[in-house]
């Protein structure tokens, strides 16, 4: 038994020794917390640079990137009717998953396309300039619209708000600039992060 003196002296030590296991645990916590975010984080980065960033919606979420944050979470991989086959076989390749056939419920793949604005039509209404998700339309209220052909996805959410219907969508002309070659084939021994990094390259 402790003399009445050294008692406090004690439990000051009991408490200062609960204190700083209590101040490393949670230390430690924080940083495996802060390393999960930012793993996460890369993750969903790696993701959005496979899909085709036409943000249209048809995969369920209101755009590509909170698709890609979808699919770190868990969320299936065919849900992208603009990337296709090609941009499902990235995924599965950086995610090691596999690669199931487009999900037919979110529509059908089909070549890339581009919006044209019939202009003699157009009623000046802004209406898809609203519902254009990249700001690729030009005009003013009153005043004629136009396409930015270059900044275009195709993802066809300005053509139902148009109450003239004076929008189409087009197939997009490739040019030598536009032009990328085939994504090269997974070489065996390769890791999954330097296939993927060798895709973006091209």
């Amino acid at each position: 038994m402790l003399p009445l003196t050294d008692q406090p002296l004690a439990t000051g030590l009991v408490w200062a020794l609960a204190l700083g296991c209590l101040f490393w645990t949670t230390r430690r916590f924080w940083r495996w917390l802060n390393l999960e975010r930012q793993q996460q984080r890369s993750l969903v980065d790696l993701v959005n640079r496979e899909l085709p960033q036409t943000q249209c919606g048809q995969c369920g979420f209101a755009g590509c990137r909170p698709y890609a944050r979808a699919i770190a979470q868990g969320q299936a991989i065919n849900k992208c009717p603009p990337g296709g086959e090609q941009t499902i076989a990235r995924l599965s390749e950086l995610l090691q998953e596999l690669a199931e056939p487009l999900d037919p419920g979110h529509g059908q793949s089909q070549p890339p396309l581009i919006a044209v604005i019939r202009e003699a039509e157009c009623i000046g209404c802004t209406k898809c300039i609203q519902a254009c998700p990249v700001d690729a339309i030009l005009g003013g209220p009153k005043f004629m619209h136009t396409v930015i052909a270059a900044e275009c996805t195709g993802c066809d959410l300005c053509v139902e708000p148009c109450p003239v219907d004076c929008i189409d969508l087009v197939p997009l002309r490739q040019t030598p600039r536009q032009w990328r070659t085939p994504a090269p084939v997974a070489q065996a021994g390769l890791s999954a992060t330097a296939t993927t990094s060798e895709q973006r390259a091209w």
